[in-house]
């Protein structure tokens, strides 16, 4: 008996998620998994850069759907996460630059040439990236310096003496809240002069949003979320810098945790122009990242304190930071003309 012809094939989109020069090993790569409803990774060629990416069903990735599914947590962890594999895989073998999540195109075709018309600004990040690492370091305020409009005052009472209760306790009340206001100054100042320490051992910095009490599960508030690029050679340095400033007393009202190396992806601004780039700080002899760990393939959150070089997870990757009401909104030049 003859088996029945097959159907057409389901329409697929094509969903990229790094570009890099040093490709990843197509055996290796096919072992990864991206998103879980696509096939397996490949690499496009697009001029000298190369292009990972998955084929996936168009149902599940079109606009409408996409968007519905990034508005749930728990998809949008699922995605964040996927893309975040796909990253990693194409970082194993030299610097990338993350594309957004959900990185869509029609085809192949179209998402080379999206590569190629920006082959010169993505080379000039490429090289900026070479050798450096992203590490996240968050401040907190301590427990005692909390926000100083976050304690509200009670009634001051009524009756025989109120008068004089209510000025008693009016005073009382404007001595707490100067104390709040002096303790959430004094924490803000040494949150900058952290931020200003790390600095001198980083080549960039930049600040994302702080996170709210929400995510952080802690009641004092975060007052800096900031990324800061280090040379690997200053990798040792600046960790040194992280210890001192946990360890050296000086900054009482705060509190300093860390986490990396990670893949750049703060400074993967892919979409600049190179003018506007800081081609000066790209080192000709800064080494190679052709001989990473292979084995470095999931992320770490270790001890922030630790400060003894990682000898196991030379890079780690941080998956892409994402939230609902950004992806929903947020669209760039070559997911743009992905669409077109």
């Amino acid at each position: 008996m003859n088996a029945s012809p097959a159907g057409p094939a389901a329409p697929v989109l094509v969903c990229a998620f790094a570009v890099t020069r040093t490709p990843p090993d197509l055996a290796t790569s096919a072992a990864v998994v991206g998103h879980e409803e696509g096939g397996p990774l490949r690499v496009l060629r697009a001029g000298s850069l190369c292009l990972v990416v998955q084929d996936v069903p168009a149902a599940l990735f079109d606009e409408a759907a996409l968007a519905e599914r990034l508005n749930r947590p728990d998809d949008l962890e699922r995605c964040a996460r996927a893309h975040h594999r796909g990253v990693e895989a194409a970082a194993r073998r030299g610097p990338v630059v993350p594309l957004p999540m959900a990185t869509l195109y029609r085809g192949d075709r179209s998402a080379e040439q999206a590569v190629a018309a920006r082959e010169a600004v993505l080379g000039v990040l490429l090289d900026r990236l070479r050798g450096r690492t992203e590490w996240a370091v968050k401040v907190h305020a301590t427990h005692g310096a909390t926000n100083p409009a976050a304690a509200a005052d009670a009634p001051a009472g009524s009756g025989s003496g109120a008068g004089t209760r209510g000025r008693a306790y009016l005073s009382r009340a404007s001595a707490r809240r100067r104390d709040r206001q002096d303790a959430h100054g004094r924490a803000l100042a040494e949150a900058e002069a952290v931020d200003a320490e790390l600095r001198r051992y980083a080549v960039d910095a930049t600040r994302h949003r702080p996170q709210s009490e929400r995510l952080t599960g802690r009641r004092a508030p975060q007052l800096i979320n900031a990324a800061y690029l280090v040379e690997d050679a200053d990798t040792a340095a600046f960790k040194r810098a992280l210890a001192r400033l946990a360890a050296d007393g000086r900054h009482t009202a705060v509190e300093v945790s860390a986490s990396g190396p990670w893949i750049p992806y703060s400074f993967a601004r892919w979409d600049e122009d190179p003018a506007t780039m800081d081609t000066d700080a790209v080192d000709p002899a800064a080494p190679s990242t052709d001989v990473e760990n292979p084995d470095a393939t999931a992320p770490n959150t270790t001890d922030p304190d630790t400060t003894a070089p990682d000898t196991t997870e030379r890079h780690r990757t941080e998956p892409p930071r994402t939230a609902p009401d950004r992806t929903a909104r947020e669209r760039r030049p070559m997911e743009q003309e992905a669409r077109a």
